[in-house]
């Protein structure tokens, strides 16, 4: 991977997410050449979901790092997702990652899914 394909990142995470993430990076067995893979995909109450997991990145994505987590993004959906923060909720009545987008014009009650 050049330099030239690692870039600002569209995206952020909050300090809490940023832990889970090394957390789960950190796990036995976890593949080292797996990146965060941020995405969108259609679907979902409001018309497309969120895409977050790890997986080995495809020709053509963008590629960043963010607080030393490798990440990936489909170049298309950087306009869907750009400056969007990703947070982890370790709450009982609240777990899991949560998206806050302001590129979103209505979200859904259970939050994983939105329209533009």
């Amino acid at each position: 991977m050049s330099i030239d394909s690692i870039i600002k990142t569209p995206v952020n995470f909050t300090h809490s997410a940023v832990a889970e993430l090394t957390r789960l990076m950190a796990e036995p067995g976890f593949d080292q050449q797996q990146k965060l893979r941020v995405g969108v995909k259609g679907g979902g109450c409001s018309g497309m979901t969120y895409v977050l997991g790890f997986d080995i990145p495809k020709e053509g994505d963008l590629q960043f790092v963010f607080e030393g987590i490798p990440c990936c993004m489909e170049v298309a959906h950087q306009i869907y997702l750009h400056n969007m923060s990703i947070d982890w909720q370790g709450g009982l009545n609240s777990r899991g990652f949560t998206f806050n987008n302001p590129n979103a014009s209505s979200t859904c009650g259970c939050g994983t899914s939105f329209a533009v």
